[in-house]
């Protein structure tokens, strides 16, 4: 299995999570965060916002399905300009059920 961790633009948000749902993918874990890429934040006239707004997703799904899933966000999530965002994938080793305790892989 393979986590994809994905930092969007907040007004994409809506429109990636239901075309993920809508592909079969509805566990979702979605959390506001804050950041810079390479750029160091965004000039505005005298003004420089270093930490700009984001949202990440995560989801964790099996090897097979990852290109799927990154395919959907590139393609809802894409404006053109900078501050898009980044997805990365780790690995899954172990995953184990809390109330139960049952490994899941």
């Amino acid at each position: 299995m393979k986590m994809i961790r994905a930092f969007i633009r907040p007004e994409k948000e809506k429109e990636i999570v239901l075309a993920l749902e809508g592909a079969g993918f509805p566990s979702i874990t979605k959390m506001p965060v804050f950041g810079r890429g390479k750029q160091k934040g965004l000039q505005v006239g005298p003004v420089r916002y270093d930490e700009l707004s984001k949202i990440m997703l995560m989801i964790v799904v099996k090897k097979d399905d990852v290109d799927k899933v990154v395919s959907i966000i590139m393609e809802r999530g894409r404006t053109g300009f900078i501050g898009d965002g980044k997805i990365f994938i780790s690995p899954v080793e172990e995953v184990y059920t809390i109330r139960t305790g049952d490994s899941i892989l």
